[in-house]
């Protein structure tokens, strides 16, 4: 009986990861999607040389089209040597059914 009560436990448990995974997956496929498309605009003809504005504004508008919530200032743009640097941290709230998760993301990328 002990037996069994340790298999139905195990299969509660990994019930529940698979459940949190799959209310998780979303946040980190836009996150994909939003790495992608920051690559994309960097690979635009000319970026480097737009004002540190206009990329943020381009950055942010980009990420509002994949329902991320990224402000303007949020997009950080470092030029060195004729370089440009892009990096852009974010928040995603995701409420589960007993919990509430705050997941950090990372997004950067450089432009000639």
């Amino acid at each position: 009986m002990a037996k069994a009560w340790r298999t139905v436990g195990a299969v509660f448990i990994l019930a529940v990861l698979a459940g949190a995974a799959v209310w998780l997956a979303p946040a980190y496929v836009r996150h994909f999607r939003f790495e992608r498309a920051l690559e994309a605009v960097l690979a635009e003809p000319g970026i480097a040389r737009r004002p540190v504005e206009a990329v943020q504004v381009a950055v942010a508008a980009r990420a509002a089209s994949l329902g991320i919530p990224i402000k303007p200032e949020q997009v950080r743009v470092e030029r060195r040597g004729g370089r440009m640097r892009v990096e852009v941290r974010y928040m995603v709230r995701v409420d589960l059914p007993l919990y509430t998760v705050d997941l950090h993301f990372q997004a950067h990328g450089g432009a000639r």
